[in-house]
């Protein structure tokens, strides 16, 4: 990653994600997060100060270092356990069914092999596990899809690598989840091109 990715975007980032209708939305996404969980994409770290004290220890990942400096700092503001690893989520250095929950906020959509990141996950989550997601993605108006699609090179660029053209209903159905419920909305005072979101929970089976 470049000067622009770990520096500028780092800090744009912040002033585009750190608002109080967002906040809300990760409040309510992280409300029912428990147990030993993973974290990619953790930015940052906007969702700390959401997640609900029943949480154990957070481990993070997230390949951009300069989004890892300003998640220090929030570390030690909320005093939350968190292991943190500038690694890709594509290629995860734990264990199968290692965490109760896994959390994706607003990071799919720039990983580059989003489909070997979501295998990763649904492997490191134990029988009975859960992934709660917040992402943006295609839009069903074929107008908004229209202009997304334009869009999209200019946004990748500027955006670290970020598509507004997932479909995240087809993306998490590469892999064996036994139960996903969806919940989809324009995001308030976004842009209808980037604020189209998939918010819900994907639940690997329990085998026991």
């Amino acid at each position: 990653m470049g000067f622009y990715d770990q520096q500028i975007f780092a800090r744009f980032y912040d002033c585009v994600m750190d608002r109080p209708h967002w906040a809300e939305h990760r409040k309510r996404q992280l409300a029912d997060v428990a147990g030993d969980v993973l974290e990619i994409g953790v930015g940052t770290g906007l969702n700390l100060p959401h997640y609900p004290p029943n949480v154990g220890r957070i481990t993070t990942v997230d390949p951009n270092t300069g989004m890892n400096k300003r998640l220090r700092r929030r570390i030690d503001q909320t005093g939350i356990d968190v292991d943190i690893h500038a690694i890709s989520g594509e290629s995860l250095p734990f264990d199968d069914a290692t965490f109760d929950c896994a959390v994706s906020t607003i990071t799919l959509c720039s990983i580059p092999n989003v489909k070997r990141a979501v295998a990763e996950l649904h492997r490191v989550l134990r029988p009975g596990g859960r992934m709660f997601f917040l992402e943006h993605g295609l839009s069903p108006d074929t107008k908004v899809a229209k202009w997304q699609r334009r869009l999209n090179g200019i946004q990748r660029l500027f955006a670290g690598g970020c598509t507004l053209t997932l479909d995240v209903p087809a993306l998490l159905a590469t892999q064996p989840f036994d139960d996903v419920t969806i919940d989809n909305f324009y995001m308030a005072k976004t842009p209808r091109t980037h604020g189209y979101m998939y918010e819900g929970v994907a639940r690997k089976a329990d085998t026991s």
